[in-house]
């Protein structure tokens, strides 16, 4: 693919996805806040619903929930869902688009498995699909009575998917399928769920019967597994840009730790919002995973471990099946790039290699060649304010290589 039209899909597919997930995320975090606010009124029966008032914009706002039929049902009402579908759907092209058509760079690393372009993305996508069909099945088990084993079993599936993405692709590409798979399950819940319940029970309100109850207990309890789920997708999502936390062999670990603090955090709110307190401790409780999850990043940092005094980790890379970069190209690089592109950075102020981006040998340089095509031939963002001082002849000759301009 031409690195021009890459960046530029990629540019926009991201924005995309991030506005889509905003809208997603405010809907929900907004309707477990508004579900946590209702207010008994004498207009609608005790227990089955209630009202909230709010301003917003300089307005004043009533906002009603029913669970039985109100004296009319408006057939133009607004449904909650395009938000979820559209996040996921942007997001798995973002998928394909980044990681699967750029799979050499970016999914595959040869030093853990060596994989084809194809095989690569089917295992991606079956650990999508098989996310789904577990998750969903613990659902519709006897678990589902018991939130606290569901919870549990649930959180130990994800961390072994973690372990298992790791074991076969990238440590990017890895916590990035992670981070997929949950979205998949929280976009899934909506899709094959929520809505369809949703529409069960408008259509016994509005032929007069009494909407069968385990409908909306199953919506409810699928959409409280949403709300506890989006902080640490966001946290997966983002994770891709910081080397630190998918560069550790323990990075499944990191996800444990991050699906905690995670799920605490949004916990506080949740029984905040209810007038239940405060539970303080969640956030004490938050911190430490935080703090437990970036020691384990900088024990497996040659930086890191300096820092904290323990042995330095010897080079565990092998010499995989790639082509070395010419002499005259790894000179350059090596000699303008390299000290931040390293196992150990000398650049002060950076403790890993930039999006774990090695540039140190032929090898590590000839697996990095599109990159380099786009960063320093095509663009001349790298080096950074071309603070090494790369020449024009020096790009003529990384064009050469790389490609054209």
């Amino acid at each position: 693919m031409d690195p021009i039209i890459a960046e530029w899909g990629s540019l926009l597919l991201r924005w995309v996805h991030v506005i889509t997930g905003i809208a997603w995320i405010g809907s929900s975090f907004y309707f477990m806040h508004l579900d946590a606010s209702l207010k008994a009124i004498p207009e609608i029966r005790p227990g089955k619903g209630g009202a909230a008032w709010e301003v917003h914009g300089g307005g004043f706002y009533e906002v009603r929930k029913y669970l039985e039929a109100p004296a009319h049902l408006p057939p133009d009402m607004i449904w909650h869902k395009w938000q979820s579908y559209s996040t996921w759907i942007s997001g798995f092209f973002l998928l394909v688009w980044i990681y699967y058509a750029g799979a050499d760079l970016y999914l595959v690393d040869p030093q853990v498995m060596e994989l084809s372009r194809l095989a690569a993305a089917a295992i991606g996508l079956g650990g999508l699909a098989l996310g789904w069909l577990v998750y969903d099945g613990l659902c519709r088990s006897p678990l589902i009575r018991h939130e606290v084993a569901l919870a549990a079993v649930g959180f130990a599936f994800i961390i072994l998917m973690a372990f298992l993405f790791q074991q076969v692709f990238s440590g990017r590409g890895a916590l990035l399928h992670t981070g997929a798979m949950m979205a998949t399950m929280m976009s899934g819940n909506v899709f094959f769920n929520i809505i369809p319940n949703q529409r069960k029970t408008i259509k016994d309100l509005l032929a007069g019967r009494t909407p069968n109850p385990d409908f909306g207990k199953q919506a409810k309890a699928r959409s409280t597994h949403n709300n506890y789920l989006t902080l640490p997708v966001v946290f997966l999502m983002l994770s891709n840009h910081y080397p630190l936390t998918y560069s550790s062999p323990f990075a499944w670990v990191i996800v444990g730790l991050v699906l905690v603090a995670g799920a605490l955090v949004r916990h506080f709110y949740n029984v905040s919002h209810a007038g239940k307190g405060q539970p303080w401790w969640t956030w004490a409780v938050a911190a430490i995973c935080i703090m437990w999850a970036g020691w384990i990043s900088m024990a497996s940092s040659p930086i890191g471990r300096e820092r904290l005094g323990l042995a330095p980790l010897g080079d565990i890379r092998h010499a995989a099946a790639t082509p070395r970069a010419p002499t005259a190209v790894a000179d350059i690089v090596i000699g303008r790039c390299s000290m931040c592109h390293a196992l150990q950075p000398v650049w002060d102020g950076i403790g890993v290699a930039p999006k774990g981006v090695v540039l140190d040998s032929p090898e590590t340089i000839a697996r990095q060649r599109e990159a380099i095509r786009l960063q320093s031939v095509i663009t001349h963002a790298m080096p950074p304010q071309n603070i090494t001082g790369m020449t024009a002849g020096e790009r003529r000759v990384l064009a050469d290589w790389a490609g054209p301009r």
